[in-house]
């Protein structure tokens, strides 16, 4: 298993790419800042940023200072705002969401407006304007969901197989890309445990045990281009990544800065699983195992109930599923040398106190 960003996949075709416009929603996120950079570089002729934070598009805007980028205001709840943005667009990376846990937790219908039915608008309006292809952006989480913001993401994860199923090849290709942690995204664990360690708080580790998987964003962006260069009707990709349990985390981060502070273990936050996974048993037992992804490919059942009831996969029994347990498993070191990856880490070494 290559570790998670390290290259873009060298068979990936980017010439598909030349000239063509892409849309991001939810644009000056984590995912969609890192998604700009790469996709300046690969010959997009187009990228327009779609989201409602006039200010955050601001800086973006002074940050990148290509007039290749265009932004545009609005909201996926809003089909209006999608539609008129989505005129001439070639290709779809969907990353709005609410992704924080707690938030959907407390407003569980907001989850569903933005995360299902802010997707629905999306793929509706990239079939009305015959987008070639459109990616959606989903979790560890939507996998034997526990927390509204799984659930919601399970429910996009649907809604784009059903797309898929209805209109095949014959229009719009709809895909997914299933994500673990982003390592140091905006809201994640890491910028936590560095303010912490700078403010010389304890660090507060819900469980020392709990295991995610770690994932580069240069690893997230990857995962994004190959779907979009390899990806047909209904397809969900998930890269193969590392874990570490939250304790190797911050003993890693401890290490790396030469700190002292006390680990606090808080307990485990409503909403939180012991541990995420990727794919589950079912989508094992037709997984394709592709080197550095997994591809999942459409259920194509149709509404013949018979087979639902008569019919069933010995396969399914004997799987497993891929989850943050059973990955490889990172020791302190290895942590280590993965933190090292990260800016953010490079940055408060260097003695750059102030983090986003």
């Amino acid at each position: 298993m290559a570790y998670p960003g390290e290259s873009v996949d060298e068979e990936m075709d980017l010439s598909i790419f030349a000239g063509k416009t892409l849309l991001i929603t939810g644009g000056t996120g984590t995912f969609g800042n890192a998604v700009v950079d790469t996709a300046a570089k690969v010959g997009f002729g187009e990228i327009r940023i779609f989201s409602r934070d006039e200010k955050k598009q601001d800086d973006m805007r002074g940050r990148l200072k290509n007039a290749a980028v265009k932004f545009y205001i609005g909201d996926v709840r809003n089909y209006d705002s999608v539609h008129q943005a989505m005129h001439g667009v070639d290709f779809v990376f969907h990353a709005a969401a609410l992704k924080q846990v707690p938030s959907c937790e407390f407003f569980p219908v907001e989850a569903v407006l933005t995360n299902t039915f802010g997707a629905e608008n999306v793929m509706k309006a990239a079939l009305a304007f015959g987008v070639k292809k459109v990616i959606v952006l989903s979790t560890d989480k939507a996998v034997y969901p526990v927390n509204a913001m799984g659930m919601s993401k399970a429910l996009m994860e649907k809604c784009m197989v059903a797309k898929a199923r209805m209109f095949g090849e014959t229009s719009t290709i709809f895909c997914g890309t299933r994500y673990g942690n982003v390592m140091a995204s905006r809201g994640s664990v890491i910028p936590l445990f560095l303010n912490q360690i700078l403010a010389g708080d304890p660090l507060t580790v819900t469980d020392p045990n709990m295991t995610r998987f770690m994932m580069t964003i240069e690893g997230a962006v990857d995962l994004v281009l190959y779907a979009f260069s390899h990806g047909a009707p209904g397809d969900i990709f998930v890269q193969k990544a590392p874990s570490a349990t939250i304790g190797t985390l911050a003993q890693g981060l401890l290490r790396l800065l030469n700190a002292e502070n006390e680990v606090r273990v808080i307990g485990t936050r409503h909403g939180e699983k012991l541990y995420e996974t990727l794919l589950n048993r079912e989508e094992m037992a037709q997984a394709e195992d592709l080197g550095d992804y997994y591809r999942v490919p459409v259920d194509a059942r149709d509404l013949n109930y018979s087979s639902f009831f008569s019919k069933g996969r010995t396969e399914v029994s004997k799987a497993i599923d891929y989850n943050s347990h059973n990955t490889e498993l990172l020791d302190v070191e290895a942590m280590m040398n993965l933190l090292l990856k990260l800016q953010c880490v490079q940055d408060v070494m260097k003695g750059k106190a102030v983090l986003a």
